[in-house]
């Protein structure tokens, strides 16, 4: 079989000029070369990346959505690793299409042959309908849809139109998985000739009671009804039913029958699937963390992976870089977690799992008949390109819970003042608030007032969690997260 370079000079030159840019970022320590050098190689090759994943003996699996793709999306590599498979995977978290194709050319050898059995590739939700053309993925898996960066994507409808659009070219030996909970991803999922399936959460226990008032998809798609409600999880999310027309929530494949959480520790899961079911515990907290494991499961089962080895490598599994990423402040040091928030939901999701773990918490104090220790918070909030430049977000996301529940929240970053604003009118005593610029100042003024034994929570937008890592790099606590 002929080289994929041989009659093409210019893939080779992309090739070349991918991986000695990628080579020489890392050698002078510029970054992890996850995005220019495929940005350069596909200046000389357009189509490099269709190239190199046409070579893909099992194709591409692509998954998108506002919140939890870097976390679902490194939890389905551990499966396929775990099933013998070779995966290439943008495991930094370049999601981008010059970081998919970035990703591409580092597997690859010289002659354009991937060094890999299947593509995975977290997607940004603005490229993935360039992706899906590009990469003809056999498996799409869309996870939710939220308000994100408005000043990037727009409304979430014009995102769900994009979508849809590329979606309706998939061919039938495709299969689509799709948030059951998410009306706006359920309408996805019709008129498409690929094969569809969804996963959803059953259990009751967890529903908010109303849909709330961050919701972004109240709207049928179909006929413009509000929707109705008889469970809602949280933001839009949960079983839901038009009252004008026929579109309600559908009966998924995959279901979350049964959840039960446990504070900042982790959460047991009881799924069940046609033919069967398994139970598992992850130790990842949150309700977010629990649809991020089911949403792997689903994707894990559509990719044959058998579900004793789910059940294994879910139960072992360990967070992306800055999402709910446990470390300690030097080889005795205080702990540390690391919770990325990046939009209302996610940071509202987040706020929760740290009431819980105060409830718990409480509850052993009281049984041990001693005062349960207030949260500790660092919360950096950037408003960079990455980010979004509109941080009006601060108002949407719940953070009234945390009142009561704080005994210091250092806030850092671009827009930190505004984060003090926020969390003053949230309830927080402003003489419980540190207000430091800096980044790196703020871990050490945060960590000055711990008490020992205290775990220090903190929150960052996405940059802000880059200069934070990048500090805590520095000091020796982590390494860079193009090493991880």
């Amino acid at each position: 079989m002929p080289s994929l370079v041989t009659s093409s000079p210019a893939t080779l030159l992309a090739i070349i000029l991918g991986k000695t840019t990628s080579l020489l970022s890392r050698r002078l320590r510029l970054g992890g070369g996850t995005n220019f050098p495929g940005a350069l190689a596909r200046r000389v090759a357009p189509g490099i990346l269709h190239t190199l994943t046409t070579a893909l003996p099992q194709g591409v699996t692509l998954l998108s959505g506002t919140n939890g793709k870097t976390t679902t999306t490194r939890m389905i590599a551990e499966l396929l690793r775990a099933d013998g498979r070779r995966v290439l995977h943008n495991r930094a978290g370049a999601n981008l299409i010059s970081g998919l194709t970035a990703t591409a050319l580092a597997q690859s050898d010289l002659q354009g042959q991937p060094r890999a059995d299947i593509g995975l590739f977290e997607t940004d939700e603005a490229a993935l309908p360039q992706a899906i053309v590009e990469t003809q993925p056999r498996l799409v898996l869309i996870h939710n849809l939220f308000r994100d960066q408005l000043d990037r994507y727009g409304e979430v409808d014009s995102i769900a139109t994009t979508w849809q659009r590329a979606l309706v070219t998939l061919p039938a030996t495709t299969t689509v998985a799709l948030n059951a909970d998410d009306p706006a991803v359920v309408a996805l999922g019709a008129g498409l000739t690929a094969q569809v399936c969804y996963y959803g959460l059953d259990d009751p226990r967890h529903a908010t009671g109303s849909a709330a008032h961050i919701a972004d998809s109240q709207f049928c798609r179909r006929c413009g009804a509000r929707y109705e409600y008889t469970l809602a999880f949280y933001a839009h999310i949960g079983h839901y039913a038009c009252p004008r027309c026929s579109h309600r929530r559908p009966e998924p494949q995959v279901r979350l029958a049964r959840l039960d959480l446990h504070g900042a520790e982790g959460s047991r899961l009881f799924v069940t699937y046609p033919g069967g079911a398994l139970e598992l515990n992850i130790p990842l907290p949150g309700l977010y963390n629990a649809f991020n494991a089911l949403a792997a499961t689903a994707a894990g089962l559509a990719l044959a992976v058998s579900p004793a080895r789910i059940r294994t490598t879910l139960e072992h599994f360990s967070a992306a870089f800055g999402r709910i990423e446990r470390l300690q402040a030097g080889p005795d040091g205080a702990p540390l977690l690391i919770a990325l928030i990046k939009n209302p939901v996610g940071a509202s999701e987040t706020v929760r799992m740290l009431v819980e773990q105060t409830r718990l918490e409480a509850v052993e104090a009281a049984a041990a008949r001693h005062q349960p220790a207030k949260l500790h918070l660092l919360v950096a909030i950037n408003d960079r390109f990455a980010d979004g430049t509109d941080v009006s977000w601060l108002w949407d996301a719940d953070f009234e819970p945390l009142a009561g529940r704080v005994a210091r929240a250092t806030v850092s970053g671009t827009r930190a003042a505004d984060m003090a604003v926020r969390l003053k009118y949230a309830g927080i005593n402003p003489t419980q608030l540190n207000i430091v610029s800096d980044v790196a100042d703020a871990i050490d003024t945060a960590l000055a007032t711990l008490p020992k034994g205290v775990t220090l929570y903190i929150l960052p937008t996405y940059t802000a969690m880059l200069d934070l890592r990048a500090d805590l790099a520095r000091r020796g606590w982590v390494r860079q997260f193009w090493e991880d």
